[in-house]
């Protein structure tokens, strides 16, 4: 039985020691000489930091969605986030956050982009994303062209290529390939505009109306005209591979964090730690003696094994309202350990062996330490299901704190007191 315990704290306390090394910095860097990102990096994976701890631009655009079906708007949205993805990945920054938020009843995009200190540049790369759309029923005068838009726009292109013109070899065409989708529209609206000229629209400038000599199949079109060079060609050729825009975006907001600031908030977040652990340590201390010590120790391996859990889950990106929420875990750490040495400290009071009270404390106080913490987990699912932005950071890191404060406390806090704790008559903690 002592060698079964003694394996248990060993495993427990080899498993804690993997996790420091895993969150904490790589051995030999020199802290304060490091920007923050480097700051929590180690040889295995970096952590994802927010705007507010690595500093870097945001960017938030309108979304129109006036000319899209209802039914097809959730589609649509999908759609806009994941091409702005590969336009930000051709831009070389690294670990963008792209979010869809409602503001009202309108939609817009949210484009976090950490590092980046080129505010101008990343909005003009995003926002430079050709719209395609396809117009028939067009009426040409010298004062104006009035077109009817199609349902066929450019978030149905496949593949692009640059070609040339038949009629030129130094005039370039655009070459367009669509999906199984928009070749079945592209069929139906060349089919119903056969002598017609059906408009092809750029950023709701028009390059080409060519009109339509017969219904075309195969899902091809070519765009010609309005001044396309071989640079411009080559560049749209570029974008809409990456893909074009299924609806038009409007930059409405933009502002950078100076990474420096960050720097700094990120400091004081370690320093107001330190400070608010010991603080804690001396109190249980002051309070348990020998069990407030054990207890302080537990709280730091409850501390390392939640940070772990944060840097593995996928897409978990670290940010000061999620800094908050992992402090209130700590605090639900805390008050499980005073909920189980009180009771023990009564059944002590009573003649009980430490170890007996110890198991008593355990035991009696699992219903409440299991309800409260059940009912912030639901408010945490609650938050993370129906908000946006910061708040769903903070209940996300909320949530898989308190969850890991209850595996931990009944799992690695009882073992290591099982194994520390000598089994003797009670004697008063106070």
């Amino acid at each position: 039985m002592k060698f079964k315990k003694t394996l248990i704290a060993v495993s427990i306390l080899a498993l804690a020691a993997a996790s420091f090394v895993f969150v904490l910095p790589k051995a030999g860097v020199d802290v304060a000489s490091v920007k923050t990102p480097d700051l929590i990096l180690n040889r295995f994976m970096p952590w994802r930091l927010g705007l507010d701890l690595a500093g870097g631009s945001a960017l938030v655009y309108d979304i129109d969605l006036s000319a899209v079906e209802r039914s097809e708007q959730q589609s649509v949205l999908n759609g806009l986030k994941d091409v702005i993805e590969r336009r930000i990945d051709l831009y070389g920054v690294s670990e963008p956050r792209v979010r869809i938020i409602d503001k009202g009843d309108k939609k817009q995009l949210l484009v976090e982009l950490a590092g980046e200190k080129d505010l101008a540049g990343a909005a003009k790369q995003i926002g430079e994303t050709p719209l395609l759309d396809f117009r028939e029923n067009c009426t040409f005068t010298e004062e104006m062209i009035s077109c009817t838009q199609t349902e066929l726009t450019g978030r149905y292109i496949k593949s692009a290529v640059v070609m040339t013109s038949a009629q030129g070899l130094s005039r370039p065409v655009v070459s367009l390939e669509f999906n199984d989708e928009g070749a079945k529209l592209f069929e139906e609206i060349t089919g119903r505009n056969i002598g017609k000229p059906l408009a092809i629209f750029l950023d709701n400038d028009i390059v080409d109306a060519p009109v339509v000599e017969e219904k075309i199949v195969g899902g091809k079109a070519q765009i010609s005209g309005g001044g396309i060079d071989m640079e411009s060609a080559s560049i749209l050729v570029e974008r809409f591979n990456a893909g074009a825009l299924s609806a038009p975006i409007t930059l409405v907001n933009q502002r950078m964090v100076n990474a420096s600031a960050a720097d700094d908030s990120m400091r004081q977040i370690i320093f107001a730690g330190l400070i608010g652990l010991g603080a804690i340590a001396v109190f249980m201390i002051i309070m348990y003696r020998s069990l407030g010590l054990i207890a302080s120790l537990v709280l730091l391996l409850y501390i390392a094994f939640t940070l772990g859990v944060f840097k593995l889950t996928p897409g978990f990106t670290m940010s000061l309202a999620g800094i908050t929420g992992f402090i209130l875990s700590v605090g639900a750490s805390v008050d499980a350990i005073i909920l189980i040495f009180e009771r023990a400290k009564e059944e002590m009071a009573h003649g009980a062996s430490r170890k007996a009270a110890i198991e008593s404390g355990f035991k009696f106080a699992w219903s409440s330490i299991r309800d409260s913490n059940i009912n912030t987990i639901i408010t945490s699912v609650i938050l993370y299901a129906f908000t946006s932005s910061f708040v769903k950071g903070f209940a996300l890191t909320l949530m898989i704190g308190i969850i890991v404060n209850l595996v931990v406390t009944f799992t690695v806090t009882r073992n290591i007191l099982r194994f520390l704790v000598r089994d003797k008559k009670a004697v008063s903690s106070k």
